[in-house]
């Protein structure tokens, strides 16, 4: 659903609307954070529902633990997609580069750390990816907060945000059917070459 902003932030960034780029970003982050709920939920419940459609129990249970740790990363998700595509709407993709390497080296560690360390198993590797990820949020975020390259386009916490999330939906809804409808294809062409 973030991909909306690619259009959002696009036509604000071509037409030099500047300030509307963190407007956007600051609506979309609020919206993802809502529509993560219901989710949570359905993962929080991730093996009872797979149990219901019949999948056999042990395993429902082992992918329901791992649903449920990775509520966390959920949250983290959406604002990290947020921020960079705020920042990639403006030519800015050094510093996403950057916090994603940065974040994918404090995963090895984390995940270790987890995974062995404490041996929480795949409890630990669900977790990990929530601490990477929120580690590259508060990179991004406070790049945002501290570079030049962004003084025009964040301009800091507005209640435009909370205004028209019908605009939003119309974009992020088709925008993320689309994403999946590419994924399914993706994934079926490529079980047919196999």
């Amino acid at each position: 659903m973030a991909s909306a902003l690619d259009t959002l932030c696009g036509q604000a960034f071509g037409a030099r609307q500047y300030h509307l780029l963190g407007v956007y970003k600051q609506r979309a982050m609020l919206l993802l954070t809502a529509v993560s709920v219901p989710l949570a939920v359905v993962w929080f419940y991730t093996g009872d529902i797979l149990v219901a459609f019949g999948q056999d129990a042990d395993i429902a249970a082992e992918a329901g633990a791992y649903a449920r740790w990775m509520i966390p990363a959920l949250f983290a998700y959406g604002p990290l997609q947020c921020h960079v595509r705020f920042l990639q709407t403006q030519n800015v993709v050094l510093p996403v580069m950057a916090s994603a390497g940065a974040a994918a080296l404090c995963h090895l560690v984390v995940c270790w750390a987890l995974v062995y360390a404490a041996g929480m198993g795949s409890k630990g590797a669900a977790l990990s990816n929530a601490v990477s990820y929120w580690i590259n949020v508060a990179i991004l975020a406070v790049y945002v907060r501290v570079s030049s390259s962004c003084k025009k386009t964040w301009t800091g916490f507005s209640m435009e945000a909370f205004h028209d999330p019908l605009s939003f939906f119309r974009l992020a809804i088709p925008s993320a059917l689309m994403v999946w409808s590419v994924i399914d294809r993706l994934s079926s062409h490529s079980s047919s070459i196999c």
